[in-house]
C-alpha cells in the first residue's frame, strides 16, 4: 500500500525542547502538530500544561522528557518529575537512562529505575520511551540498554536526546530494532531534518522520529505524494 502524508505524520513526535523557546513558540508547535496530525508534541516538562490545554480532544499525544538531557538525576527526582507530568496530562514520557551507571555495569540499578518510571507511566495509561544516548555507548552497551529497557517494561527504545555529541544513525536504529522484540518499538531522534532521513529510519525499523523540522518534512511529503513519488 502506498505511503501517504498521514503515514509520515503519524511517525513524528514534534519536538519543542530548545531551552530558549517561549510560551508562544510552544503554542505554535502545538498548532503545527494539530495541522498535520503528528503522533505527539514532545516538550519540556514546564510546558506540559500548555500541551494538555491545546491538544485536548485531539489524537496528538502530550509528551515530555524525564531526566533530560543527561539522565543523571537521582531516581527519586526522575520519578517525581514523571508523576507530576502524568498528573498534568502527559501521555508519553521520554526518559534518559543513567548513562554513566550503564557504562559502569550497574545494570540492576539502571533496570530498576526504568521499571519504576515504566510502572508509573502504565498506571496512568501512558507509555515510556527510554533514551539511550547512543553516541556515548559501544554497540555492546546499546544492546544491553535495549535488553534492560525491554525487561523493565519500556514501550520504546530511543536513540538520542539531540543534545549529545552526535544524534541518530541508521546503523543504530537497525541494531536497536534487532535487540528488542516486536512488542517494543524504536524511535530515532537527533539530527533528523528531512523526509529522506525519516523514510530511511522507517525502513530501518523505526516507528517514530523526533523532529523539529516537521513543517519542512511534511511539505516534502505532500509534494511527493502529489507527484506519486512518496513511496
Amino acid at each position: 500500500m502506498a505511503l501517504t502524508p498521514k503515514d509520515i505524520a503519524s511517525m513524528l513526535d514534534h519536538s519543542t525542547l530548545q531551552p530558549w523557546l517561549t510560551e508562544a513558540d510552544i503554542r505554535r508547535g502545538c498548532e503545527i502538530a494539530l495541522k498535520y496530525g503528528t503522533a505527539s508534541v514532545c516538550a519540556r516538562p514546564c510546558d506540559v500544561p500548555i500541551l494538555a490545554e491545546m491538544l485536548e480532544g485531539s489524537e496528538v499525544k502530550v509528551c515530555t522528557v524525564i531526566g533530560f538531557p543527561h539522565g543523571a538525576h537521582e531516581t527519586a527526582i526522575k520519578l517525581a518529575e514523571a508523576q507530576l507530568a502524568l498528573a498534568e496530562g502527559c501521555e508519553e514520557l521520554d526518559m534518559v537512562l543513567n548513562i554513566g551507571k550503564l557504562k559502569a555495569g550497574a545494570y540492576e540499578e539502571v533496570g530498576n529505575e526504568i521499571r519504576l518510571i515504566a510502572n508509573a507511566a502504565h498506571e496512568a495509561g501512558a507509555i515510556l520511551k527510554v533514551i539511550l544516548e547512543t553516541c556515548y555507548l559501544t554497540d555492546e552497551e546499546k544492546v544491553t540498554a535495549c535488553h534492560l529497557s525491554e525487561k523493565a517494561g519500556a514501550d520504546f527504545v530511543k536513540t538520542s536526546t539531540g543534545y549529545g555529541s552526535a544524534g541518530c544513525t541508521i546503523e543504530d536504529l537497525k541494531l536497536m530494532r534487532a535487540s528488542v522484540s516486536q512488542k517494543v518499538r524504536v524511535k530515532g531522534s537527533g539530527g533528523i531534518r528531512d523526509l529522506d532521513t525519516v523514510l530511511a529510519a522507517r525502513a530501518a525499523g523505526a516507528s517514530r522520529c523526533g523532529v523539529s523540522a516537521t513543517e519542512k518534512i511534511m511539505a516534502e511529503a505532500e509534494k511527493r505524494y502529489a507527484e506519486g513519488t512518496l513511496g
